[in-house]
């Protein structure tokens, strides 16, 4: 299988009230293309960094980051901001839709940056939101959805664009249990039925059950990475 992703000795640091914080320390990670990966570990341990990077959001200190053949120290200003908008889709805990926007026009927001006519944006953004089941929903604004229904709007959203890579950040976190489980089922969909690679944040243990490998962070550096296809027992989610 094709590596989507590859950290060589990559450092972080962040320095606030005079002191200097090392996130990620010479962090070695090599993640496969077409794989869910769930990244757990206490607060603290780097993995929103982790995520800043990949998704090129944040430059690393030091070390080498590949994104397929991208390096992205080697990409800023408008060629970065240009690599995100082909290459990732975004869905964070708050769903950051704007309120004023029907559904199918916050899904259509990343697609103003492509060469698109109107037309084509729409219907972009319809096969989107037709893809995580609301067809029916997409003339609804925000206020008119529930919130397993919002977060899959944000899902579509960050879809639009047929990204290769989709980083979620909690994309749970606000949301209960049932619903919680229907959308980490959309994301396990997107990945096996589309080829997405996927790397999700989450404190949750049952949420990590939906991912093919959960990778685990301590202090920036890389714990263990378990294998939920084929531990024996292991309650993989399919």
């Amino acid at each position: 299988m094709a590596v989507a992703i590859q950290l060589h000795s990559v450092t972080k640091t962040y320095h606030r009230a005079g002191e200097t914080l090392r996130v990620l320390d010479e962090l070695d990670l090599a993640m496969d293309a077409s794989t869910f990966y769930a990244l757990m570990g206490p607060s603290g341990s780097g993995k929103t960094t982790l995520l800043n990077l990949v998704g090129g959001l944040d430059h690393a200190d030091s070390g080498k980051l590949m994104v397929g053949a991208d390096d992205l120290a080697a990409l800023d200003g408008s060629a970065l901001a240009q690599w995100r908008a082909e290459n990732v889709g975004f869905v964070f805990q708050g769903f950051n839709l704007l309120p004023v926007l029907s559904a199918r026009e916050n899904v259509e927001l990343p697609l103003l940056l492509a060469p698109l006519s109107r037309a084509q944006r729409r219907a972009q953004a319809e096969r989107a939101l037709e893809l995580v089941g609301l067809a029916d929903r997409m003339d609804h604004k925000p206020r008119e959805l529930s919130g397993g229904q919002e977060q899959r709007v944000a899902i579509a959203r960050a879809i639009a664009t047929d990204p290769q890579i989709l980083l979620a950040d909690e994309p749970t976190g606000d949301l209960d249990r049932s619903t919680a489980d229907q959308v980490l089922e959309l994301l396990q969909r997107l990945n096996r039925e589309l080829g997405k690679t996927i790397l999700m944040v989450t404190h949750d243990p049952q949420a990590a059950t939906y991912a093919d490998k959960v990778i685990h962070l301590d202090k920036g550096k890389l714990g263990r990475i378990d294998d939920n296809r084929t531990a024996s027992g292991a309650g993989a989610r399919s």
